[in-house]
């Protein structure tokens, strides 16, 4: 009896160890982790980098057509548009309030202001010394249009986001189907990119969804990446200058060094 019983739990764990095993095997090929972003080439990395003032161009439009139906930037004004070092700046208008193209920009959008003489709350078309309005009322009235998740604010989401711009390129580029037996909650998209890889934010970007004025093909990749460009530029408009101005500052201060030590060879070679 004794060595029935030996042989039956014998046969048991011959027969449940391979089974644990493809079980674990399988639940380790659904990967919940986010991918490292993918590398995309922006011209404004590195010391030496500068904005194509054509990419943030074309990443406006890409906010203004598809993002800023869902986001708010309340941190950035429209005039900030066309002073130096932005997209639409214009030396014949150093003063963005007066530049038409801003103007123009800026009237797109509709503005809450007021209260008027009746002690209301009125409409009217944005101006250039207006913020890029939110296009809702509330956060509560966001997460409502959205499933309940609120949209970010994108002012600045390229510095709140570990890896900035190629992030943000790669998320809006990188949806994708769910791999098998990854289960999606209704209302939740697959990205390997996003934290937890199951994002309530639908894919906004698809060939040819807005016509670049500069005849650039629209591809997927490239709106993304021109989009993360632009969010770049918006979360430190004078990032140019300061490269600009710590460039020359190093090259004073490499100057003034070897100025120095000649005025220092020169004084105590003869006191030796």
């Amino acid at each position: 009896m004794k060595m029935r019983l030996v042989f039956a739990a014998a046969a048991l764990l011959a027969v449940s160890v391979p089974a644990f095993a493809q079980e674990e095997e399988a639940g380790a090929e659904v990967e919940t982790e986010a991918l490292e972003p993918e590398h995309f080439h922006f011209h404004f990395e590195g010391p030496f980098g500068t904005f194509d003032t054509a990419a943030v161009q074309r990443g406006y439009q890409v906010y203004r057509e598809i993002c800023s139906a869902c986001h708010s930037m309340e941190y950035v004004y429209f005039r900030t548009l066309g002073q130096q070092g932005g997209p639409f700046f214009d030396e014949e208008y150093p003063n963005p309030n007066d530049n038409p193209v801003i103007k123009a920009l800026a009237a797109e959008f509709q503005i809450e202001d007021g209260p008027d003489d009746f002690g209301d709350m009125y409409m009217r078309e944005g101006r250039s010394s207006d913020a890029f309005p939110s296009p809702f009322p509330n956060p509560q009235a966001a997460g409502a249009a959205n499933g309940g998740a609120v949209p970010p604010d994108l002012s600045v989401i390229t510095k709140a986001r570990h890896h900035g711009p190629h992030y943000v390129a790669s998320l809006m580029s990188g949806y994708t189907d769910a791999p098998a037996g990854f289960e999606l909650q209704p209302g939740l998209y697959y990205n390997p990119y996003f934290p937890g890889r199951a994002i309530a934010m639908p894919p906004q970007l698809r060939e040819g969804v807005v016509t670049y004025g500069d005849g650039t093909e629209a591809t997927v990749e490239q709106m993304a990446e021109d989009v993360a460009t632009f969010l770049t530029w918006a979360s430190e408009p004078k990032q140019q200058t300061r490269k600009q101005t710590g460039l020359a500052v190093i090259i004073f201060l490499i100057v003034l060094a070897g100025l120095t030590y000649g005025s220092y060879r020169a004084i105590w070679r003869n006191l030796h």
